[in-house]
This record gives structure tokens, C-alpha cells and sequence, in this order.
């Protein structure tokens, strides 16, 4: 029986950069393959390719034994390929009904016949075993059944071979483990599916065999079974990497930071809660539920109601004034908050502190040498690659510019770091890089206040994790709990509270 999927040679070159080298890649019918690699090793661009967004310079590519070449994301639909984005292709303000059958409306150019596709929704539903509002408007359904949503589209339009790109990144544990289901399910019905991740965890868990890219080129494709997570961490880095940084007892001091009462609109309803010097405060919880406006308040971005004190004195509201007080922020897109891409890594490396000394120098300019030997330091201390403080930071790759952002909040020697989402997008050797750097920072008396989507980075980080449902605070909850208990005690009980059910 031909293959589901087969890529040849795929080459694909931009200006100072082969993102692919003659990939060669199988999909059986009937399998879940996991794809990993490192933060720009060709993977999202591969994955273009095939469906459709970008051509390839040379290579082959095959659906289910017959020539496949795309020149659109409508070819691969006709060609029964769905791809289901790590950022939802969703129109909000419309209902659920009316995104499933957007560029595929049926009825006439007279009338458009909104019951049938209603029909053959609830018929697909059932089949899956999952329900989603069809008359709900998008903005008003929570993340985990937007991307229900972006999965039933793509059923709808027959998609026989699923792509799903950093799929659980917004979901709860249990809503994982459900997505897992529907998964294996969907396989084992004859069709396949390509998951990529940064969690290899999940990819152990969900997939039938896995491929890892590096530099652009596959280094090797394993079977789950006969893998395991310090072999697949090598296979992508190309060395040893540590999965769960060590970190000893945390050991607080003072109160750094008192919240009390904070609300800020639209999602955040009052929260209070203390951060001390030498620890790490996670705030765990499925985004959308109010971390954002909790950050953007606490670090002057957003207008606020409550009580927000900082070294026991009431913190300005002004973005520029909470910097100066000591306050780091390492923002959660770090593209749109933490960076000025067409600046370069030294114009970077100060940014909100470019109007200080030592940088500004000598009636107001910027001091030249000052910049290039701070970015210098970055670009050392950090492990930025390349080594270059010229070049602008659209230039790296999405780990290397992470850890610029990184870089730049810690050399502040800030006494607060508000930490939101610091590893999103980033894979396990920048992920290992960064948190030994934010454990080192609290061994050395930094309070962390670090707000994250991903449960496993607050589980190995987080010396206590307040959990976040619908703007509050619903609980508190201890590593130390989970002594003495079964494995992934810690998780279930997190993953409950994340839902909203008290555990």
C-alpha cells in the first residue's frame, strides 16, 4: 500500500540560510509521527512545504502514491491534508458553524444552506466524540475548544492527514491527554497525523515513531517504544542535554512584592499573593484566564484597580518607572514586547535602558563602546548564537532571540523578575540554557514571579504554584505535596484546578 506521505530530497534555501537539506520523510496510513528539532533546525519550514505555503527549490513529494505538488493551502486540502496552526486560523467575531464552512459555503451564490453543513458538523462530532457549541461565537469559547474547532474544520474538508503544530501548548493536562485519544483514534481509523512538539514527553506518549530534524537535515527517526527522552534530547542538540535542572531548597527573604486585591480588565478579578526574595512563585493555568492582564499590570502596561507593593512601597504605574525601580520583565511574545527586530543585538541588549548610564554618555548620545561591550557580555554570558552584536535580531533564530531577552532583564541585577511564558517556542537546549539561569538567579536572592502556560516548566521550576482560573486565584500548591504520593499526583490535582473543578 503507498505511503500516506513521502518527501524526497526537499531543499529549500533563504538568503544566508538552508532551511532544508534534501529531507527525506514517510507517513504511513494508520500512525501518529512525531516531528522534533531544534528552534530553526527546518521544521515549521518543511511543514510549509507541504502544505502548501511555500515551495520547495527541489526535492519530491508524494500523497498516497501520486505526485503531490502544492501551489496553494487549497491544493493540500483537495489532496486531503489539514494542518491545524500553533496560532488559530479562526475568525472570532463569527460562530463556530459559520469557520467550519468559511471558503466552502454550501447552497447556492443565492442562498446559503447553513442547516446542511449543521448536519454533517454534528454527524462529524459524533463520530469523534467530542461536542462543540456550533452557534457560539469563536471570542467566546475558551482555548481548548477553539482548537476542537480548528480539528473539526479540518475533518470537515475531508483532511485524511492532519498536521498539528505545538498542539497542547494552550491546553489543560486532561485536555491533552483527551487530544491524545482523538489522536490515536483518528489513526487507527486509517488516517495519519504528523505532531510536532517541543514537549517530548508528549511526543513519547502520543506518537507512533518520531523524526528529528537538526540544522535542516533528518539525523534519524526512532520508534517510540524503543526511545526514550535523554536519546531524543541528544538526537535534536547533538550532545547531552539535562531534561529537569537541579535545584535545591529555596531559602526566601523578604517580601518583595505584595499584591493585594488586583484587578484589571477584561479577565482579572483580584488576586493577592506575596513573591520573597530566593524564590520562585509559578502561576500555573490555561491562557485566557487572566495572566496577561496580571503581568501587563504588575509591570505598568495595563491600568489597574488594587494594591501593588514592591519593597514594601506602592509601585508606580508607568512602565518606565517600574524598571527604573528594579523591576525586570521578560514579556510573553517576545517578538511584539521583548525586541525591535530590525534593531541589532547591541541596540537590543539596552532597550528600556538606553536613556541610563552608563549608556547614555556625553550630551545625551549614546555611548558606542558602552553598547558594544555590554552586548558583548550578552551575547557570552548567554550563549547567543552567532556570536555577532551586529546583526539584528530578526536574524536568530526564535531560542537565540529568547535568550537575548533573557539576557538583557538579567544583567539588570533587578530584585523582581516577572517571567511570562520564557521558554514558549523554544526548544529543550535553549529551554535547559534558560532555566539554569533563572534558578541560579533565585540561589542568589531574585524574586521570580514566572507565569507559564506549560505545567512541566512551573512543576521544575516553581518553589510554590498559584493556579489561575477565570481571573482568580482558586489555589496553592507545593512540590513538597507531592512526596510520598503516586506519580503525577502533583499534575492531576494541578490539571483540575486549572479546569476550574476544586481538587
Amino acid at each position: 500500500m503507498a505511503k500516506a506521505l513521502a518527501l524526497q530530497g526537499i531543499t529549500k534555501r533563504f538568503p544566508l540560510v538552508l532551511a532544508n537539506d534534501r529531507i527525506g520523510l514517510d507517513l504511513e496510513w494508520g500512525e501518529v509521527l512525531a516531528l522534533v528539532g531544534e528552534n530553526g533546525a527546518g521544521k515549521s519550514t518543511l511543514m510549509r512545504i507541504v502544505y502548501g505555503l511555500l515551495p520547495p527549490d527541489r526535492g519530491e513529494m508524494w500523497v498516497a502514491g501520486r505526485p503531490y505538488r502544492p501551489k496553494s493551502p487549497l491544493d493540500a486540502i483537495r489532496a486531503g491534508i489539514g494542518m491545524v496552526h500553533q496560532h488559530f486560523m479562526l475568525v472570532e467575531p463569527f460562530t463556530v458553524l459559520e469557520n467550519l464552512v468559511l471558503g466552502l459555503e454550501p447552497g447556492s451564490p443565492f442562498f446559503l444552506n447553513l442547516e446542511q453543513a449543521r448536519r454533517r458538523a454534528s454527524a462529524l462530532m459524533e463520530e469523534l466524540g467530542f461536542q462543540v457549541p456550533l452557534d457560539e461565537r469563536i471570542e467566546n469559547l475558551p482555548v481548548g475548544l477553539q482548537q476542537r474547532v480548528e480539528i473539526l474544520k479540518a475533518l470537515y474538508r475531508e483532511a485524511k492527514i492532519l498536521i498539528l503544530d505545538e498542539p497542547t501548548a494552550v491546553l489543560t493536562p486532561q485536555e491533552a491527554e483527551e487530544l491524545f485519544r482523538f489522536l490515536r483514534a483518528y489513526a487507527a481509523k486509517g488516517n495519519a497525523a504528523i505532531f510536532i512538539s517541543h514537549k517530548l514527553k508528549e511526543v513519547l506518549q502520543v506518537s507512533d515513531r518520531v523524526t528529528v530534524i537538526r540544522d535542516g537535515r533528518v539525523v534519524g527517526t526512532v520508534r517510540t517504544p524503543a526511545t526514550s527522552l535523554e536519546e531524543l534530547a541528544r538526537m535534536m542538540v547533538g550532545r547531552e542535554v539535562v531534561l529537569r535542572v537541579p535545584k535545591g531548597p529555596a531559602r526566601p527573604g523578604e517580601v518583595v512584592l505584595e499584591v493585594e486585591g488586583l484587578e484589571a480588565p477584561p479577565r482579572l478579578k483580584g488576586v493577592s499573593f506575596r513573591v520573597r526574595s530566593g524564590e520562585i512563585v509559578g502561576i500555573a493555568g490555561v491562557e485566557g484566564n487572566g495572566q496577561t492582564e496580571l503581568v501587563e499590570a504588575l509591570t505598568g502596561l495595563r491600568p489597574h484597580r488594587g494594591v501593588v507593593r514592591y519593597l514594601g512601597k506602592p509601585l508606580p504605574p508607568l512602565a518606565r518607572r517600574v524598571r527604573e525601580a528594579g523591576v525586570s520583565h521578560i514579556p510573553e511574545d517576545r517578538q511584539a514586547r521583548g525586541l525591535v527586530l530590525d534593531f541589532s543585538v547591541r541596540e537590543n541588549a539596552v532597550l528600556g535602558d538606553q536613556h541610563r548610564r552608563p549608556f547614555r554618555g556625553f550630551l545625551g548620545f549614546l555611548d558606542g563602546d558602552r553598547l558594544e561591550a555590554h552586548a558583548r557580555e550578552l551575547v557570552e554570558t548567554f550563549d547567543v548564537r552567532p556570536r555577532s552584536t551586529g546583526l539584528s535580531a530578526r536574524r536568530f533564530s526564535g531560542g537565540n532571540q529568547q535568550k537575548i531577552v533573557v539576557g538583557r532583564e538579567l544583567l539588570r541585577a533587578p530584585r523582581l523578575l516577572v517571567a511570562a511564558q520564557p521558554t514558549r517556542g523554544v526548544d529543550v537546549g535553549a529551554i535547559e540554557f534558560i532555566h539554569q539561569r533563572l534558578v541560579e538567579a533565585r540561589d542568589r536572592g531574585l524574586a521570580v514571579l514566572l507565569v507559564s502556560a506549560d505545567l512541566s516548566e512551573v512543576l521544575s521550576l516553581a518553589d510554590r504554584i498559584l493556579v489561575m482560573y477565570e481571573g482568580r486565584i482558586v489555589g496553592e500548591l507545593t512540590p513538597e505535596e507531592a512526596k510520598g504520593q503516586p506519580e503525577g499526583y502533583l499534575e492531576e490535582r494541578l490539571g483540575l484546578l486549572m479546569a476550574g473543578v476544586p481538587a
